[in-house]
């Protein structure tokens, strides 16, 4: 296969990360995987062998290491960050404003030195749907982070201090962008954060914050009744890895995405409480469905909806993974983790 080109993928050992050098790969990408652990500890990709990856252990705030990395490569994909699920909201709330305004300047930097040289032709920005966390128009559409009130939680307000970078780049250097927004993604490969809070939820430690994970691994770890956060009514877009990672790869081979901004996300809304029926009924089989409502987090968003006509539109990308396809995938993944004590 005739290579694409080259891509510099920062935060390439994380868990959307991996998704996306992977769909590169496959699509005839060469691929720069920059990475520094920090979340996970060393991880192990079924990639890591493919003769075009290049993985490199480094920090993404290290512009002399962007700069070398950067060389020769046609797109970079600003995926490092500090992240994690609703508990990191409130454990470092610091951080994630701090060190994640570190890296995404240190990026910007590198890019607009490189475009200027000549070599890079742009930059994907990774933004999150909670940029959309104040938003009160639904479905919400692209333009709405710039029309609703700013996101409460610090991490919520840098991914839209990225959006901000990009477009600020563009303006005053010509930097070309385009910004993917992933909704709530769901897979397989995602690890206890080393940093992880003591954070329970009836008797189980959360093992991830996300909740899909979750309500598995309580259930698995034989949890009933059911612990969820707040009454259930809240309302995602749970969105396959693969999917997403397509929809970025979409986004950064279409000219059409050239300083453009794209919500990424399945259509399907599903509220806390359907989730967690469907999880139950394939783990406990045909045991009455019981739950309990624990306090909720302060930041947890009781609605994200987006819109995701512009995506299809411009894109070609539709999510085509059923939650239930998800389910059926992450369950047995989340009961191996649970035996191999990994969570």
């Amino acid at each position: 296969m005739t290579s694409k080109g080259r891509i510099l993928v920062t935060g390439s050992a994380g868990f959307i990360g991996g998704y996306i050098v992977q769909e590169l790969l496959e699509s005839g990408w060469e691929v720069v995987g920059l990475d520094n652990y920090s979340k996970y500890g060393r991880v192990e990709k079924s990639y890591n062998s493919h003769p075009g990856y290049r993985f490199v252990e480094g920090n993404a705030k290290n512009v002399d290491l962007l700069v070398r990395l950067l060389d020769g490569c046609d797109h970079l994909v600003a995926g490092a960050a500090m992240i994690g699920g609703i508990s990191y909201f409130h454990e470092y709330a610091y951080d994630l404003l701090a060190e994640n305004e570190r890296i995404i300047a240190a990026t910007f930097d590198t890019a607009i030195r490189a475009h200027r040289q000549g070599r890079l032709q742009k930059i994907t920005v990774m933004s999150s749907s909670m940029v959309f966390e104040s938003a009160t128009d639904f479905p919400t559409p692209e333009g709405a982070e710039r029309t609703s009130p700013p996101p409460l939680s610090t991490y919520g307000f840098q991914k839209l201090a990225c959006e901000y970078f990009a477009r600020g780049a563009q303006l005053q250097y010509g930097l070309p962008y385009t910004i993917v927004r992933p909704f709530n993604c769901v897979g397989i490969g995602e690890q206890r954060a080393l940093g992880d809070k003591d954070v329970r939820s009836g008797n189980i430690k959360l093992a991830m914050s996300h909740v899909v994970p979750d309500l598995i691994q309580k259930l698995v770890k034989g949890q009933d009744p059911l612990h969820i956060l707040g009454d259930g009514s809240q309302i995602r877009h749970y969105t396959y890895g693969g999917d997403l990672a397509r929809g970025i790869r979409m986004a950064i081979e279409n000219p059409s995405a050239l300083n453009e901004d794209f919500n990424l996300s399945t259509a399907r809304s599903t509220t806390v409480l359907e989730l967690a029926r469907l999880i139950w009924e394939r783990v406990r089989g045909g045991t009455p469905f019981r739950y309990v409502s624990d306090e909720p987090f302060e930041y947890d968003v009781q609605r994200r909806v987006p819109e995701v006509s512009k995506a299809k539109r411009v894109l070609g990308f539709e999510a085509t993974t059923s939650l239930e396809q998800i389910l059926d995938e992450v369950i047995p993944w989340v009961r191996q983790q649970v035996e191999l004590g990994n969570i």
